[in-house]
């Protein structure tokens, strides 16, 4: 039972889910803007409490049957104990990443940014191919995904590509995605079919509670509208509806333009906005901290995070942790929770892992 309460933290989310209820007991609560985010946190916090008890009853029910076998042979009640003790063994484990899971707003959903780097066509083909990677991922975990604006190339591949990813511990999971990947394989687009190396960046943001204060200054803001040139049929393509917004002082822009209205992109727009701000005011917190700590630490564009290598040999290695997989196929088609893993457990240990992990089978 210790591994139990140590995986779900049992004191810690009830203490969590008594601080979310007082909450939900104020004067007007109801009425404001976190009512909703409140609400859903409150809802994955008491799924995971009941989960604890589930587990908690299972166990002592095993106990149960230990005693009842230590006073005799049972073969068939042995199979059962045997069987039980692996399902529930089984479920705590995949429980453990939530131990991993525990950042400020790993919870959240996700606002994923995919750019094509140096490579040209093959940098485009690279980047479209990462957005299907991680579509395939969201869909494997039941996520949703939503594209907020994507610059294809009228020849071949996309330039960018911003979605949201909806869904419990989508950012927790692909926070550490962001960063620079890397393909080597023999171009489609080479007549003389050598081999080419393309560059890619992703960015990973949380989506931020509304309770969460970030001060945006409306004279900071300048907002341009535009048609949409994307998916999304006449009304779309025919009005100015698409939006782009430029925060002044720190030249952030965001464009937004999936939904139907002027006014909804605006708003999903500015969601965005708030958390490439918060980003940018945690990482400047973080270097600041860095230098007075006396460290120097620079991600240069070929300090890549990742390497996709289909030839000469087929080989996935993520260069922070040092996982390693074979089967590249398999997780460019969305197989990625144990890179995914293998990279939480390196930022939470600082030790890389030794040996290699599969992707799956073709």
């Amino acid at each position: 039972m210790t591994s139990c309460v140590t995986v779900f933290d049992l004191p810690g989310l009830e203490a969590g889910a008594q601080k979310l209820t007082e909450l939900t007991l104020r004067e007007g609560f109801w009425e404001g803007d976190d009512a909703r985010e409140v609400s859903r946190e409150l809802a994955s916090v008491g799924l995971r409490i009941d989960e604890f008890k589930a587990f908690e009853s299972e166990l002592e029910e095993l106990r149960t049957l230990t005693l009842i076998l230590s006073e005799g042979e049972d073969a068939e009640l042995q199979s059962e104990f045997y069987d039980r003790a692996r399902r529930l063994e089984g479920a705590l484990e995949s429980k453990k990443i939530f131990v991993l899971l525990d950042d400020e707003y790993d919870i959240s959903g996700a606002v994923v940014s995919i750019h094509a780097g140096s490579g040209g066509l093959d940098s485009q083909d690279w980047c479209e191919m990462l957005f299907r990677m991680y579509v395939r991922w969201a869909e494997r975990r039941g996520y949703g995904v939503k594209i907020l604006d994507e610059l294809r190339d009228a020849e071949a591949g996309v330039k960018s590509v911003t979605f949201e990813v909806d869904g419990d511990y989508a950012y927790g999971y692909l926070k550490g995605e962001a960063g620079v990947h890397r393909l080597v394989r023999i171009s489609p687009f080479d007549a003389a079919k050598r081999r080419h190396t393309s560059f890619t960046s992703v960015e990973a943001l949380p989506i931020l509670p509304d309770s969460v204060e970030i001060e945006i200054r409306p004279e900071d803001l300048r907002m341009d509208t535009f048609r949409s040139s994307g998916a999304g049929g006449q009304h779309v393509n025919m009005t100015d509806s698409a939006v782009r917004i430029t925060h002044i002082p720190t030249g952030i822009v965001v464009n937004c333009q999936a939904e139907r209205s002027q006014h909804m992109n605006r708003a999903s727009a500015m969601r965005v906005l708030r958390s490439r701000l918060f980003e940018r005011m945690t990482r400047a917190r973080k270097e600041h901290i860095e230098s007075l700590q006396g460290e120097k630490r620079r991600v240069t564009w070929g300090s890549q995070i990742r390497s996709y290598t289909l030839q000469p040999f087929q080989l996935v290695k993520d260069h922070r942790s040092n996982f390693e997989a074979g089967n590249v196929n398999a997780i460019l088609d969305g197989d990625l929770d144990n890179l995914m893993i293998a990279y939480l457990r390196f930022a939470k240990t600082g030790v890389p892992i030794s040996g290699s992990g599969g992707g799956g089978e073709d």
